[in-house]
């Protein structure tokens, strides 16, 4: 079953029995991002603030353990499963390690998963810890930054329990649930998720 299939798969809610949703806070317009702002907006994610068929629960696991503000961190070595099997780090931009606070930010974030009985998480792209699609390969400032397909430590802890991770870009994707949530919804058959556009294509050479 490929990952749309998975997602049609989702049962229809209703405001009694509302989609039990993950979201990264940030994406929710909580000030909790690295340099105490929310990174932006986001109306692909911010849409589900309006309906009363999906019962949202934040968490931002790097304010868990680092607070914010706080130091950008990116994945050295490897991946987010990588972190959690012991064979990559989490590093801040000034050298500090990071690894054990974001595993426990993880840990923590799939307790809150399981106790919400969580059916599908939408998280913050890119980041070291929520990632879904593409994460950086090593730290961002460097002068010749890289970017790597794979998720970020925390969405690697949910995906690797079961628990269905997209991105806030992943628009095809984000269809799907709009349609589930709201049964005047209209896919937009136009819309593709971030691993078919032409930057991921030519990038990835995929």
């Amino acid at each position: 079953m490929n990952e749309r299939e998975q997602l049609n798969e989702l049962r229809v809610p209703s405001k009694d029995n509302p989609l039990r949703m993950l979201m990264s806070a940030c994406l929710t317009g909580i000030t909790c991002g690295y340099d105490g702002s929310a990174n932006g907006e986001y109306p692909s994610a911010l849409k589900f603030l309006n309906y009363d068929t999906v019962k949202i629960t934040r968490f931002c696991p790097e304010e868990f353990s680092f607070g914010s503000p706080r130091e950008m961190c990116d994945i050295h070595g490897g991946a987010g499963i990588d972190v959690l099997n012991g064979k990559a780090k989490v590093l801040t931009a000034s050298g500090k390690d990071w690894t054990d606070g974001m595993i426990q930010a993880s840990e923590k974030m799939l307790e809150i998963a399981k106790n919400e009985n969580i059916e599908i998480a939408v998280l913050m792209d890119i980041s070291a810890a929520c990632g879904s699609q593409v994460i950086y390969q090593g730290n961002r400032f460097d002068d010749n930054k890289t970017y790597q397909i794979g998720a970020g430590v925390c969405a690697a802890q949910l995906i690797r329990n079961g628990i269905k991770v997209i991105s806030q870009r992943d628009f095809a994707s984000l269809e799907i649930i709009y349609a589930k949530i709201d049964y005047q919804h209209v896919i937009d058959p136009t819309k593709i998720d971030h691993h078919e556009t032409e930057w991921y294509k030519n990038y990835f050479k995929v």
